[in-house]
């Protein structure tokens, strides 16, 4: 029997995908669920798991773009080994390809043609993206430097971020946050809040958890534009930037105000090792109302983060530094973190971000506010 392998629907904004990687090639005998081929999209990389036992038939070629519902490939569960998969002449009978010229089954030769034959098919593909580009590449002398293809997903970072800038009223405010007390508590309870809920205490779920008393102070940091009407979220689902080989990515942590500060973490972790894994699913990266990225883990002191569209504001944490600061009068030494807003000017004013920063500046220099709702 043959099955289709089909592009499974992969988020409501992502119409198709480009084949990254055929991890079984076409001929290939595969067991239920293994990892047979990696897609890659405008947000993520996905990989599709074999949907039953047998021998793998291309339509594809790794660079070709596809389609949603598109048929890739065939599944024949008749073949057990590879000697049996190409001389069944069945197979190519009924698959209704959109490749109908692929030799699934043209006797002992087959496997070793269908990757030749797959080349081919991408072939013009790849001339027809390249041309056009009418800027000539640069050329430098041998050895200077090392080419390679920009990714999708790289790609689709970089247009992203054209268009917030480009598409957006974007204005970034600044404030500092003293630390001493969110750092003393951390350092006295983390043994213990490891040990109980199996996951390391870090700085961000007190920054998720002040950003949603923040939010909730100031809803129009909480809102986004839609065409001519502004809409303002009731929910609180915060997109935290992870950083990964291929790109940034930005996981949301939905229900944020309902979740503690240990499931807040936990969240968080999951998110980084699925980034790490190539793992990330669409449903991951969805939704969210607000992002906060992190660069104080690689050393910034300072910096002005590009808005995660459609959102309409962004926090940007920094590198923790010893300062001297004035207290009650007095010149102290005090652990200082510059905290940046990046927000849109069309829709959230100068007083909005400032009061919002100054917000979320109380409610870390003061976690007890947070407790108690304040």
């Amino acid at each position: 029997m043959n099955i289709e392998i089909k592009v499974p629907t992969m988020g409501e904004s992502v119409t198709e995908a480009i084949i990254s990687n055929l991890i079984q090639p076409s001929g290939s005998i595969v067991a239920v669920d293994q990892e047979i081929i990696e897609l890659e999209t405008d947000k993520v990389n996905q990989v599709l798991y074999a949907p039953g036992a047998g021998a793998l038939t291309w339509n594809v070629a790794v660079g070709d773009k596809v389609t949603i519902g598109q048929v890739i490939g065939t599944l024949n569960t008749d073949a057990k080994a590879p000697a049996a998969a190409a001389p069944q002449p069945k197979p190519a009978a009924p698959a209704p390809t959109p490749a109908p010229a692929m030799p699934a089954a043209e006797g002992p030769s087959a496997r070793k043609m269908a990757p030749e034959f797959v080349a081919s098919l991408s072939a013009p593909a790849v001339r027809s993206s390249a041309a056009p580009t009418p800027a000539p590449k640069i050329t430098l002398p041998e050895g200077t430097a090392t080419r390679k293809k920009m990714s999708n997903l790289r790609k689709v970072i970089a247009q992203k971020l054209v268009e917030a800038k480009n598409s957006t009223a974007m204005l970034t405010t600044f404030n500092e946050i003293d630390m001493s007390v969110i750092m003393e508590l951390r350092a006295k309870e983390k043994e213990n809040f490891e040990k109980k809920f199996n996951v390391r205490l870090g700085f961000m779920s007190f920054f998720v958890k002040g950003v949603v008393a923040a939010l909730k102070a100031i809803p129009q940091v909480n809102a986004i534009i839609d065409g001519e009407d502004i809409l303002t979220y009731n929910t609180y689902d915060i997109g935290v930037a992870v950083s990964t080989e291929k790109g940034l990515m930005v996981p949301v942590v939905r229900n944020c105000d309902q979740l503690s500060y240990a499931q807040i973490e936990g969240e968080i972790a999951g998110f980084a090792k699925k980034a790490r894994d190539g793992k990330i699913t669409v449903d991951d990266l969805r939704g969210g109302s607000f992002t906060i990225t992190n660069g104080g883990g690689f050393g910034s002191l300072l910096s002005t983060p590009i808005l995660n569209i459609p959102q309409s504001a962004i926090l940007g944490m920094h590198t923790i530094q010893k300062r001297a600061v004035v207290v009650n009068d007095q010149i102290v030494i005090r652990p200082m973190m510059y905290v940046a807003l990046s927000y849109d000017h069309r829709i959230i004013d100068g007083r909005e971000a400032v009061l919002f920063l100054v917000n979320l500046k109380q409610n870390l220099e003061d976690p007890a506010r947070l407790l108690l709702g304040l």
